[in-house]
């Protein structure tokens, strides 16, 4: 067990690393390379939420969530240099005993398995942590391929909950998946 996860992981194509200040500009490049993908899906997608600075920024900040262990961020790279191809992240904005993985990935690498074997190792390295028992993927039910990873990994749909909307393709219908050590 441990109190905060490991700020590598390899996958089996691309690694996991912690997201720090200096990967801004290469986040920046994804994001910015991505808008159309991402926007419908992220309420965040924008290109001044893309750019380099807003980027730089955003990398600094999370440094601060790792230190005091509300948010585990990472960039998916396809090796040690980069380039980025997503932004993952263990998140605990949810109950005590949980942890939620969320995800963006790259057009460009969408469908390759990138995705499905990054949140497989957070799973794995969630359910390391002291305090958590539970990992959970929230997925809008109209975002079909989102959803298709925690299928694939074994987690359970739990519930589903409605909400207003926060990007312009979902429909508000919010699917709770679980996966827990017992």
């Amino acid at each position: 067990m441990s109190s905060s996860p490991p700020e590598s992981l390899n996958l089996p194509r691309g690694v996991l690393v912690r997201l720090r200040e200096s990967h801004g500009d290469l986040m920046s490049e994804a994001v910015l390379a991505s808008l159309e993908h991402l926007r419908p899906w992220m309420p965040w997608a924008s290109a001044e939420a893309g750019s380099p600075a807003a980027q730089r920024e955003r990398c600094q900040a999370v440094q601060e969530s790792w230190a005091s262990g509300s948010d585990y961020n990472y960039a998916l790279l396809t090796d040690e240099a980069g380039p980025v191809i997503g932004g993952f992240g263990l998140h605990r904005r949810i109950d005590p005993g949980g942890i939620e993985i969320g995800y963006w990935m790259h057009v460009d690498h969408v469908g390759q398995g990138y995705a499905t074997a990054a949140a497989d190792a957070l799973t794995r390295a969630g359910l390391e942590l002291d305090d958590v028992t539970r990992v959970e993927i929230h997925t809008d039910q109209a975002n079909v391929r989102s959803a298709a990873i925690p299928q694939r990994l074994g987690y359970r749909l739990d519930r589903v909950f409605e909400r207003e909307p926060e990007a312009p393709a979902e429909c508000g219908r919010i699917q709770v998946w679980i996966y827990s050590n017992g």
